[in-house]
């Protein structure tokens, strides 16, 4: 995201939700179209839509508002959500003798780094679409009213991603943060202040990714790529299966590990700790992988925390979204509004340190790359859609490390999407003990983030 950012800049400032009906009814013409032509993805199922088209029934009636929390393993997510809106819900309810009022759509939060490396252009985009940025990693108040405003008065339903970003694995959920759930709570509230009597609901939704044909050999090429660019030894064509292929992705995870170790421990004077005995014990690979995978992120991390003079708290994704936004604060200052106010020396260090800025946050995405991934991930369930995933992070990182512009990441095979709406989380059953107190309010808060933790695990 910042690290395509070299220069120093004025604060970003927020795109506003423009909604434009006829903009919308144009993109859910092109949208099949557009996914068969752009991504991997050739079928899109869903089930339990009858929940849904009940949820759209009762918001349309001005019974309920609701907010879709919905799993993040892939950039292509919101595509597929977008397809189950114009095509699933509708089919569904026609089928059930249901009018529905029309257009289906939501209003989706996305983070506003997007349009820094994804073109400014996604920015408007998701303007006339009626989604509302929000800048991760800081109170952005700004960002946070625009979502609250909509959750309890605009047009459509939310959709959300709790996770915060994707994670590469459709069978292993990240932490949720918990801003869906308080957004959820001052909905409730807004509602209650308004005189409005709408139940609030916020809803778990599955998405997981497939082949339709198993691609081994795409994934052996990919493998043999990867091992050519570690320094690795090529290996001769064999029969592409699990059986064959698991050894040689474990032994390439192990040598990117060294080669990470020593540059960790010789140019960042990082002590790193032995993995070859845990707990007493000689560790199986999978597991002296994983000690050794949290000791290289933690020691990457504090690269990127020690330049921004930040304390280590929390788990994984949570440092790295303090250090994105330190970062961001580095980049994107107040003093740089004004451009004619700013002398040439002025600008030139506030480029300098953008560009340090950016070198030191390259420490923290290669963290974000992995911040789900474990040990035994491939090994408790050998599927070739964990055995592909697994090995696109590997791909990422390693592309990261050799400065490749372009991350759009390889295709394997063709793909088939399932999405599974789950049972919709009452707030306002929550809503008179979050009114306690302040102690009961952040409690109510994890509670509901916890429980929607648990539902959309549920849904793998």
């Amino acid at each position: 995201m910042a690290d395509v950012i070299y220069q120093a800049q004025a604060p970003l400032e927020f795109i506003p939700p423009a909604f434009n009906p006829l903009f919308l009814r144009v993109v859910q013409l092109l949208l099949p179209t557009y996914i068969n032509w752009q991504t991997a993805i050739t079928q899109i199922e869903a089930d339990n839509v009858e929940v849904l088209v009940d949820l759209y029934r009762q918001f349309q009636e001005g019974k309920i508002r609701f907010m879709l929390a919905f799993r993040h393993p892939k950039t292509d997510d919101p595509f597929c959500l977008s397809y189950l809106f114009s095509q699933l819900v509708p089919k569904v309810a026609r089928s059930q003798g249901i009018a529905l009022e029309y257009p289906i759509h939501a209003h989706f939060i996305y983070d506003r780094g997007i349009p820094l490396w994804a073109g400014s252009y996604v920015g408007w985009i998701a303007s006339r679409l009626g989604a509302t940025p929000i800048q991760r990693g800081k109170a952005d108040w700004t960002g946070l009213r625009s979502a609250r405003d909509l959750f309890a008065n605009g047009k459509f339903p939310m959709a959300a991603a709790p996770e915060g970003a994707t994670n590469g694995l459709s069978e292993n959920i990240s932490p949720l943060e918990p801003g869906i759930a308080q957004l959820g709570f001052w909905c409730a509230e807004d509602l209650q202040k308004a005189g409005r009597d709408q139940q609030v609901l916020i809803v778990p939704v599955g998405i997981k990714y497939s082949y339709v044909d198993a691609p081994w050999d795409a994934i052996a090429n990919l493998l043999s790529e990867l091992e050519t660019a570690s320094g690795l030894p090529v290996n001769p064509p064999e029969l592409a299966s699990v059986e064959s292929l698991y050894p040689r992705l474990l032994t390439l995870a192990e040598h990117l590990l060294s080669l990470m170790e020593e540059f960790y421990i010789r140019f960042y004077h990082q002590k790193l700790a032995d993995a070859k005995i845990v707990n007493g014990q000689m560790p199986d690979r999978n597991e002296a992988l994983a000690v050794r995978l949290q000791a290289l992120l933690n020691a990457a991390l504090l690269i990127s925390e020690q330049y921004f003079n930040l304390q280590p708290k929390g788990n994984f994704s949570d440092r790295c979204r303090r250090v994105e936004q330190a970062g961001w604060n580095y980049i994107f200052r107040e003093e740089f509004k004004d451009v004619k106010g700013v002398s040439a020396v002025e600008k030139a260090l506030g480029d300098r340190v953008a560009e340090e800025t950016n070198a030191r946050m390259w420490h923290m995405r290669l963290v974000e790359s992995f911040v789900a991934v474990s040990g035994n991930y491939i090994r408790e369930n050998p599927t070739v859609e964990r055995f592909a995933e697994t090995i696109l992070i590997l791909w990422q990182m390693i592309a990261k490390i050799k400065g490749d512009k372009a991350l759009q990441r390889p295709q394997l095979g063709k793909q088939k999407v399932k999405i599974t709406v789950g049972k919709p989380i009452s707030i306002s059953e929550r809503y008179p003990t979050y009114q306690g107190n302040r102690l009961a309010a952040r409690q109510a808060v994890a509670d509901v983030t916890n429980d929607l933790q648990h539902a959309m695990e549920g849904l793998i």
